[in-house]
């Protein structure tokens, strides 16, 4: 087994056109995802999956490796398993989806989400995994930007939603977890999801990891330690260089 990265990224965006070649610190936004998740230990590679040329060009410019994927990708998830195989990556391959827009990624959260398949008692009987992280800023609870998640005593995934979960009736003294959009799968895997037909919750909620609940498959959950805020709207640009300049 061998574990890739890849950084699905598309030019367009409704709230941030451009987005991935957004400048942060004087570097732009994809930059900082592909050095940061470079540090991470067990990686064979880290490829950005585009299709888009001005893109190409400036991960090109700074030494990364690109994988051009079809303009028709739906999903990122899509984009990636057009990149798998290209590469001809094998089905026990372990591939690591780590959003673009995640300009604070910790190289440790990509070893946590890799670690339930290096597990001496690793079984087999799930084949994708993914990050929470506990909620600290109570504003994140209600936010629909901010993905919640629950999970069961084993910590595999119930539910995700943009709406408050679990919402108390009566009481609330319990922790929020949010859903930090990375993820871990074999290709095998990543090629059985992209076979699927959207979910109806999926369409809902406008969430692709529900296709994999509604479908029957198991996600691992694992609680990282490492906070991963993602950049959706302009403002968001000077909330990161502040962080960054603080030391995150």
């Amino acid at each position: 087994m061998k574990t890739y990265v890849f950084i699905p990224a598309r030019y367009g965006s409704s709230r941030l056109p451009g987005k991935p070649l957004k400048l942060i610190n004087g570097l732009p936004m994809i930059q900082h995802v592909f050095d940061r998740v470079s540090l991470a230990k067990g990686i064979e590679a880290v490829y950005v999956a585009t299709d888009d040329a001005r893109i190409q060009t400036v991960v090109e410019a700074f030494g990364g490796k690109v994988v051009m994927t079809p303009p028709e990708a739906e999903s990122g998830t899509d984009r990636i398993a057009q990149a798998a195989q290209q590469l001809g990556l094998d089905d026990e391959d372990l591939i690591i989806n780590v959003q673009g827009d995640q300009p604070l990624i910790h190289p440790n959260a990509i070893e946590a989400v890799i670690a339930p398949f290096m597990a001496p008692d690793y079984d087999g009987s799930f084949e994708m995994s993914t990050l929470s992280f506990k909620i600290i800023n109570e504003a994140e609870i209600t936010s629909p930007k901010d993905v919640k998640l629950v999970t069961d005593i084993n910590d595999f995934a119930l539910y995700f939603s943009r709406a408050t979960i679990p919402h108390g009736r009566d009481y609330w003294d319990h922790d929020s977890f949010k859903h930090l959009g990375v993820y871990a799968y074999t290709n095998r895997f990543v090629n059985r999801f992209n076979s699927l037909p959207m979910g109806r919750l999926e369409d809902i909620e406008k969430l692709e990891q529900l296709r994999a609940l509604e479908f029957g498959h198991k996600i691992k959950v694992v609680e990282s330690q490492w906070d991963s805020p993602e950049v959706d709207v302009p403002g968001d640009i000077e909330i990161m260089e502040a962080l960054l300049n603080a030391g995150h």
